[in-house]
């Protein structure tokens, strides 16, 4: 993967592309971690993910159509969001994870039916694990608006068209789709639709991220963060 981005996307730093490099270093200042390298890929899909190997540097890889597809305040949301898997070691669980799935199909007998439930486990807790980033870029951010006009985005947005975009509709949207889904029926048809997905519904982390915006826990967080950025600013 090292020699892949090397050879195929541009390393930014302070002398290329500083703006974008800025916005790494910030966020990463921000959540007290050290900034991972980070790479720009040529893409037509809005993408960005990172990957940690044992021994060697961290990397975060942004595709240029989500450049394109977001404001900069929103782009740095992105990083933090990706930091946070950094913050967590999502990687490091997820690679113990996959060991004890694949363990578990080698047992003879009733290894395939614990394998599956372990799977579902595991999709459970990545789903939950993109929860917390969605946290993370918020708490970079300091504004829920930014966070949830990245995933109204990613759901549905485009260039030409991202000024027409409006997030209070988008949460209006989360919440018919939350009331929608309370149903004993649309409980199970959310259920069949989310179960084997890594990421939550971009709705439903719209309204996740409004509501944990509104929580003491974050206002608590918050104020620790910023106690912290000026006593390392002093």
């Amino acid at each position: 993967m090292l020699l892949e981005n090397i050879g195929t996307s541009v390393l930014v730093s302070g002398n290329q592309l500083p703006e974008l490099h800025q916005l790494m270093v910030e966020a990463a200042s921000i959540l007290n971690i050290d900034a991972p390298d980070l790479y720009l890929r040529q893409s037509p899909v809005p993408n960005a993910y990172t990957l940690a190997i044992s021994g060697k540097k961290p990397f975060v890889v942004v595709h240029t159509s989500l450049v394109e597809l977001l404001s900069r305040k929103e782009l740095q949301a992105v990083l933090a969001h990706e930091l946070g898997h950094l913050k967590c070691d999502h990687g490091l669980w997820l690679t113990y994870a996959n060991i004890l799935t694949l363990g578990a199909y080698s047992i003879p007998g009733l290894g395939g039916l614990i394998a599956q439930q372990l799977e579902e486990q595991l999709f459970r807790w990545l789903r939950a694990a993109e929860l917390t980033c969605d946290r993370a870029a918020l708490l970079v951010a300091r504004d829920p608006k930014v966070v949830i006009s990245v995933l109204m985005k990613l759901a549905g947005g485009c260039p030409s068209m991202a000024d027409q975009l409006n997030v209070d509709a988008f949460l209006d949207q989360a919440r018919s789709y939350e009331k929608a889904s309370s149903s004993p029926v649309g409980w199970y048809i959310r259920n069949a639709q989310t179960r084997q997905l890594s990421h939550p519904l971009p709705v439903l982390r719209a309204r996740e991220i409004d509501e944990w915006s509104k929580s003491p826990e974050y206002q608590s967080l918050l104020k620790r963060l910023k106690w912290v950025n000026s006593v390392q600013n002093v």
